[in-house]
């Protein structure tokens, strides 16, 4: 039962810092498309919350996550208002990296949760890259243009997620301990797509 009771604090912590990374992420990316209060606060809404709400919905987990744990929504309103009018000269590098943390800690949650279920691995993987990839897809439907993820000139970004998610996979049906192994999955969608953007690695052309 302790046990049980740590993870599930463990997992809101991480659903926290991820909230608050997207955040920033989404209203820096408002920011750049000359939006306003109003646009930022609904770009980093839809960023932080976009993956984990389609996760959810297609769980079957009602009401969705940000609905039973209100202050992940205050966190986002504040979190955008600040990113918005406080950080000045925001090079891409920032938005980049609080990008990717976003990216990783979504994805492992939507395995972990999916597992929760007692649903099948497969299914948990592709729920990890639901989760740390739609937010973002609805993030650039929002702001007029192809999603980031779908384009061929944009360093992998998807791919970071699927691999990270599976790694994270194979180590639970090993059987290792739950927490170093949602570290580990997390990292290594974290570093490689850092690393990708840094050496400009992409899928192959057709």
């Amino acid at each position: 039962m302790g046990d049980a009771i740590f993870m599930d604090q463990l997992l809101l912590i991480l659903t926290y810092v991820a909230v608050i990374a997207s955040s920033v992420s989404g209203a820096l990316e408002a920011r750049k498309h000359q939006m306003d209060i109003v646009g930022a606060t609904t770009i980093a809404f839809v960023n932080a919350f976009g993956g984990g709400t389609v996760r959810d919905l297609l769980l079957g987990r009602t009401p969705v996550f940000w609905v039973n744990e209100p202050w992940l929504t205050i966190t986002t309103i504040v979190i955008a208002i600040l990113s918005f009018y406080r950080l000045d000269q925001v090079s891409n590098r920032l938005l980049i990296f609080a990008d990717a943390i976003g990216l990783a800690i979504f994805s492992i949650l939507g395995a972990v949760f999916t597992l929760q279920l007692q649903l099948s691995p497969v299914v948990a993987i592709l729920m990890g890259v639901v989760t740390g990839i739609f937010g973002g897809v609805l993030r650039d439907l929002l702001c007029n243009r192809i999603p980031n993820v779908f384009r061929q000139s944009t360093e992998l970004y998807a791919t970071c997620s699927f691999i990270g998610t599976t790694v994270y996979i194979i180590l639970h049906v090993l059987q290792f301990n739950a927490l170093p192994i949602a570290l580990i999955g997390a990292l290594t969608v974290f570093a490689m797509r850092l690393l990708a953007v840094s050496f400009k690695v992409t899928l192959p052309s057709p």
